[in-house]
């Protein structure tokens, strides 16, 4: 007689893997060595917090007893059960799990990331489409085409007014392949969906930039909020994304010989950077704190910011539609336009392939179009110039 446990293991993502434990050790069927454990990739969550995710952990120790159960009795009576049924009834039974619920959970590990908002959009998006039920098992490579044909179509969600831009769609269903590519990882899926559908292409767009004079302009212009002033300078002459300046320490910040540089990891990429920084930079960050503190106290992604610095911008008299992340594509733009080469610019931006970084050349080469055009003599046509 062999006895059939379910057990648990601890694994990231405050997750814990379920698995079966034969005693005595059986025989497995494709190696034909002896094993004690088999794991069935199904997950539960350490400490679920919503109603949906113990809901989900609940429906998951179900689908695993089941299994317990089935592989009991193929075990000890062969005759029942066969594995080609076991795991057929395995993959029913995850096809009928929630791939909302699933989705939530990937936005909810992900509630650090600054990227987290597109995922929630493209929450709504898919709840707008297939409603809040959708399966697994209702997920086809059909399915996939008609959500992208839907993003390409939809509405803002926050006005019914004006449609989702091309670049919108595009991150929305990127989500969404995103999260199919980690149901096949997990074995929701029997086909790997992801592969399959084809993604949104990429719509270029105009970057706009500040000239080094409206630079200056701006940093001679009072702002309600001087903490948002100082970090938005810090960026242009930086390249730091918002994020990375917001949590940016003193300790992140090192002298060298009077050489400085920020020594710190991105948080959209995970990526480790040494960036080298002017003792300008310095100078704007303020005065030095504790090595813990953050350089840019009270900063925030809000409307209220916002609203400042659209204040700031105006008063400065630069009519452009500027955001913050637009101070980024300045120090960008800026390095090109005075000879830095794009490889350069590319390990500055922290961009992983210089493809990333030569949309920023064809902003440069325009500027430079409209600065051969503005010089224009006032010759007459019957003028000789002989």
């Amino acid at each position: 007689m062999i006895k059939v446990f379910l057990r648990k293991k601890a694994i990231s993502g405050d997750r814990q893997s379920l698995y079966l434990d034969f005693y005595p050790a059986v025989r497995h069927p494709h190696t034909g060595k002896t094993t004690r454990r088999e794991f069935l990739k199904l997950y539960v969550l350490d400490n679920p917090h919503t109603q949906v995710e113990k809901g989900r952990n609940k429906e998951t120790m179900q689908l695993a007893e089941l299994i317990r159960n089935k592989r009991d009795a193929e075990l000890n009576k062969p005759e029942i059960y066969s594995g080609y049924e076991l795991e057929q009834l395995r993959l029913k039974e995850l096809g009928k799990e929630s791939f909302m619920a699933f989705f939530k959970e990937l936005i909810r590990r992900k509630k650090s990331d600054g990227n987290v908002g597109n995922w929630r959009s493209a929450l709504y998006h898919l709840e707008k489409f297939a409603g809040p039920e959708l399966k697994f098992e209702d997920i086809t490579e059909k399915f996939a085409n008609d959500f992208k044909d839907y993003l390409l179509t939809a509405k803002q969600s926050r006005s019914s007014k004006f449609m989702l831009s091309q670049n919108s769609a595009l991150s929305y269903f990127n989500k969404f392949k995103a999260a199919l590519r980690q149901a096949f990882k997990d074995d929701y899926l029997k086909t790997d969906l992801n592969a399959k559908i084809s993604p949104i292409k990429a719509l270029e767009t105009e970057r706009a930039f500040l000239t080094l004079e409206e630079l200056n302009s701006l940093a001679g212009t009072p702002c309600k909020n001087e903490t948002l002033k100082r970090a938005a300078l810090f960026s242009a002459l930086t390249g730091l994304r918002f994020s990375d300046i917001q949590k940016l320490t003193w300790q992140e910040i090192q002298e060298d010989n009077g050489a400085y540089a920020i020594h710190f990891r991105q948080k959209k990429t995970k990526g480790y950077e040494v960036l080298p920084i002017s003792a300008q930079a310095v100078e704007i960050a303020g005065g030095r704190g504790k090595r813990e503190d953050k350089v840019f106290q009270g900063l925030e992604y809000s409307q209220c910011q916002n609203r400042d610095l659209y204040q700031w911008i105006a008063r400065a008299g630069i009519s452009k539609d500027i955001s913050f992340h637009n101070f980024r594509h300045t120090y960008a733009t800026l390095q090109l336009s005075r000879g830095t080469d794009i490889y350069t610019v590319s390990k500055l931006l922290g961009h992983k392939n210089v493809k990333t970084t030569q949309i920023y050349t064809k902003v440069v080469n325009e500027a430079k179009r409209k600065a051969a055009d503005a010089i224009i003599l006032d010759i007459k046509p019957n003028d000789s110039i002989q």
